[in-house]
């Protein structure tokens, strides 16, 4: 049985001091949470103050980005190791917006994914397909080239622990949102060509999150279907009522 993660990418969001007291009143209301992994991930100036508001519960810290070199001439950029020594567990590879407004490539996103695994941190990677692509029924071919391309490479046990997150770019920040039926049938597309790549048991085990406009009255439907193992949530992880709901979803 796949744990369920629920991600929050608060993207431009949250001082330092708003970061820490969204976090202290989430984790009180989700102390209780065992069937869930909790992951945020604040912006880079909150990591280390968001780390050590959560130590000690099970929320999780996560980063939004990272460059793929350990350290170096790369003016504005982040490392691995730079978001370990401010308490992060997983990082978010290749987010739309990243590929987007940043120029990020499979390729990219392949070299992060590997480096985060090299220094121990847990890539959560994302694919999706904008809306132009969806309406030319170009789906599969875009979402199995970002799999096939930005997920080469793993060695057995970081095929089973990667995290993907597909997020149909047309619903994102636009309150449109893929049927549950919609989703389900890009997971398990994604979860069939994972299956050509690193074999069932890999594919069985890969938790495969659902990113494009989940909120409270829609995670139950979405969590009920079979490839669907958790959200990377914007907006509706920003407020601590909402992401609480989130959190204690019923499937």
């Amino acid at each position: 049985m796949r744990k369920p993660i629920m991600a929050g990418n608060w993207k431009m969001h949250k001082t330092i001091a708003e970061s820490v007291d969204f976090v202290s009143k989430v984790k009180s209301n989700v102390s209780d949470v065992k069937d869930c992994e909790i992951v945020v991930c604040p912006v880079f100036t909150a990591l280390k103050s968001v780390a050590d508001a959560a130590k000690g519960t099970n929320v999780c810290i996560g980063a939004q980005n990272m460059h793929w070199e350990e350290k170096g001439a790369f003016t504005g950029e982040i490392s691995p190791k730079m978001l370990l020594d401010a308490g992060c567990k997983y990082v978010i590879i290749g987010h739309s917006e990243r590929r987007q407004y940043f120029g990020e490539t499979n390729e990219t996103v392949n070299k992060k994914m590997l480096s985060a695994f090299k220094h121990g941190l847990v890539p959560i990677v994302c694919i999706g397909e904008t809306l132009a692509e969806r309406e030319k029924n170009i789906t599969f071919d875009v979402v199995g080239k970002q799999v096939k391309e930005g997920l080469a490479g793993l060695t057995g046990n970081q095929s089973s622990e990667v995290v993907i997150a597909y997020e149909p770019v047309w619903a994102i920040g636009t309150g449109k949102t893929a049927s549950p039926a919609q989703a389900q049938e890009v997971h398990e597309f994604v979860r069939k060509t994972f299956t050509e790549m690193y074999g069932k048991d890999a594919a069985a085990k890969v938790r495969i999150l659902y990113g494009g406009s989940v909120k409270p009255d829609n995670v139950s439907e979405l969590m009920k279907q079979p490839d669907i193992d958790g959200g990377l949530v914007g907006g509706a992880a920003l407020e601590v009522d909402s992401y609480t709901k989130l959190i204690k979803f019923q499937r």
